[in-house]
């Protein structure tokens, strides 16, 4: 089987960003590298990403995007991918972006990101539950965030290779995007697909943990809590948790 120049398709890897950070002089703005046997997956603080079969695992180039907009990199990546998602299983409107790295179906995760930059370049890592039997794989929804695959949503199964394509070309795009227009230009868009907004959350941060309401993404990207004393708080990163009542 032949591949488009721009993909670099490895048989089995522990990790496709930390291969690419590792091999990035050899790799150029657009290209994609992609295993069906990711062994050792990174996940954001350092967490695991389980990758049993069917979960589509690859890191994507870019350059020219500015470092000093990292805290809202994984968001705009996130719309691109929920663009790419979305047009390919004709589901408009149907995913949402859980603050900062997660795509949602119903409240479910389809797919997570890891962004991560290196020589001034920006490493985009996309795990994305394509056809995935999670009993199968005996990942418990303790471990995965109650997730969902695609095949559950859409019918018939999305090829790798597809998917790929339609992820590159969507990053790019956005990318392009970033640099002339600026993260501020994706806000409208971002805000409406904000799973968090109005939601009773807990922000599980280093020394504490703070409970609250999703108020919103700012133009940083950050996240605004309305705590319970009625004020606004932004915050840069902690690990979100949906509160049942």
């Amino acid at each position: 089987m032949s591949f488009p120049s721009w993909l670099h398709w490895l048989e089995q890897i522990p990790s496709t960003n930390s291969w690419s950070i590792e091999h990035l002089d050899q790799l150029q703005h657009g290209d994609v590298v992609f295993t069906p046997h990711q062994t050792a997956g990174r996940g954001q603080f350092d967490r695991v990403w389980h990758s049993p079969p069917g979960v589509l695992t690859a890191s994507f180039i870019l350059n020219g995007l500015d470092p000093a907009q990292h805290s809202g990199l994984s968001l705009a990546v996130g719309l691109a991918a929920i663009y790419a998602i979305e047009d390919l299983a004709a589901c408009p409107n149907c995913l949402q972006i859980k603050w900062p790295n997660d795509i949602w179906y119903d409240q479910r995760k389809l797919a997570g990101i890891l962004c991560e930059i290196s020589k001034e370049r920006l490493i985009v890592g996309i795990g994305c539950n394509l056809r995935v039997d999670f009993a199968a794989a005996g990942l418990g929804d303790q471990i995965t965030g109650n997730p969902i695959s695609l095949h559950q949503i859409y019918e018939p199964v999305i090829t790798e290779l597809a998917l790929l394509a339609r992820l590159r070309h969507c990053l790019l795009e956005t990318a392009g995007v970033l640099q002339y227009q600026g993260f501020e230009s994706l806000l409208p868009a971002l805000r409406q697909r904000d799973a968090l907004l109005d939601r009773s959350i807990s922000l599980e941060l280093p020394t504490k943990t703070i409970h609250g309401t999703g108020a919103g993404i700012n133009s940083l990207g950050q996240l605004q809590l309305r705590t319970t004393d009625h004020q606004i708080q932004t915050f840069v990163t902690g690990r979100v948790q949906i509160s049942n009542t």
